[in-house]
C-alpha cells in the first residue's frame, strides 16, 4: 500500500507489513537511524536516492506513527496546504 500526493509517494508499507518507508530529509536520515537503530533503518539500496527512511511498525505507538506520516505528507504538499492543516 502506498500513500501519495499527486505522483509523490510519502509513505509505503512493504509487502510483509512489518516495515513502513516514509518521506524524510535525506541529510538527516543517518542520524535518525543511528539514534534508534532498533526502530529505524536505512532504505533498501534502490531507494537510497530518495528522501526516504524506514521504520519497524511494531516499535511505534499510534501517536508516533501519525507524526511520521503527517511530517512525510508535509514534505509533499504545497506550503499553503501544510499551513492550512496547521490551522
Amino acid at each position: 500500500m502506498r500513500f501519495r500526493v499527486g505522483r509523490l509517494v510519502y509513505a509505503a508499507f512493504y509487502q510483509d507489513d512489518t516495515i513502513m518507508g516514509f518521506g524524510f530529509p535525506r541529510e538527516e536520515r543517518a542520524a535518525l537511524v543511528a539514534s534508534e537503530p532498533e526502530k529505524f533503518l536505512m532504505p533498501r539500496p534502490s531507494d537510497m536516492r530518495y528522501r526516504w527512511v524506514c521504520v519497524r511498525l511494531d516499535a511505534l505507538d499510534v501517536e508516533e506513527l501519525r507524526e511520521l506520516l503527517v511530517d512525510a505528507w508535509r514534505m509533499c504538499v504545497p506550503k499553503k496546504v501544510a499551513a492550512a492543516y496547521e490551522g
